[in-house]
């Protein structure tokens, strides 16, 4: 494996991790230039991302979105071995924080937020001809709707999402409150049932959407139902769009295990965009 740049970002405390499957300590380096490392984008202490830079000419940026059920116990150190996996890899990875609920987050603060983190991009001097949007869980749910915000006023005229990857994505906000998943979280998030009112905020009712969507889920999830997956790409494709549903072994969080096979098989997505 070609050793990649990572960058000294001590929240994560990074100058600690290895690249495993090559045995050596993985090189590390003081961020030189505008754009790297902790990077804010807002002013609410949860309005920032941390941009991880591999060595040489990226192959494009991957914005990682954490999950968590949208609850502010959860952040960002979740999609921390991701990012530094895809800096590994030769992809600019852009691990992104949010407001969530419990720290001023729901609708529409955390969609404002994660659509202005996605737009700060374009203020840090990168290649955006590649945006991946990479969510776990209500991660999920939220880069697949980061596809479809250019449909609205509020949200237009930002960088613009080119593929996305949902890993056991909340792709069906009906239905995941019919099923009661986290004990009515999807109430708690919108502040209210979700209904027809709520097409923007909901990624089954924005079929078909204008990029391709892998659709990652685990066979063993418990939290968030592979139906969740399927009947989002069932959907999509019917509508005509380019959607595939990826199935892999394993519980809900085994697509953000950085060294399952699941993480592997993304990871061989990724290779077909860039």
């Amino acid at each position: 494996m070609m050793r990649r740049t990572l960058l000294s970002l001590p929240t994560l405390a990074l100058a600690g991790l290895t690249l495993g499957s090559c045995g050596e300590d993985a090189p590390v380096r003081t961020p030189d230039r505008p754009g790297e490392g902790r990077i804010a984008y807002g002013d609410d202490p949860d309005q920032f991302g941390e941009l991880y830079l591999p060595e040489g000419t990226p192959r494009g940026v991957v914005v990682v979105v954490h999950g968590g059920f949208w609850l502010d116990q959860y952040d960002l150190t979740l999609g921390a071995p991701l990012a530094t996996s895809l800096a590994a890899q030769g992809w600019v990875a852009w691990n992104l924080e949010y407001r969530r609920v419990g720290s001023g987050g729901g609708d529409p603060t955390t969609f404002d937020d994660v659509a202005a983190g996605i737009d700060m991009l374009a203020q840090l001097d990168l290649d955006l001809t590649r945006v991946v949007t990479l969510g776990h869980s209500a991660g999920g749910h939220l880069a697949t709707w980061a596809a479809s915000r250019g449909r609205f006023e509020q949200w237009a005229g930002g960088v613009a999402v080119t593929h996305v990857i949902s890993q056991a994505g909340v792709l069906d906000l009906v239905a995941a409150h019919d099923d009661g998943l986290s004990d009515g979280a999807v109430e708690n998030f919108l502040g209210h049932a979700p209904g027809p009112d709520d097409a923007p905020l909901d990624p089954t009712q924005q079929v078909p959407l204008d990029v391709p969507v892998w659709c990652v889920h685990g066979d063993g999830d418990q939290n968030v139902p592979p139906r969740q997956s399927a009947s989002y790409v069932a959907a999509a494709t019917q509508a005509g769009a380019s959607a595939e549903l990826v199935d892999v072994q394993g519980d809900h969080f085994v697509v953000i295990d950085a060294t399952s096979a699941a993480w592997t098989r993304q990871l061989q997505i990724l290779d077909t965009i860039g």
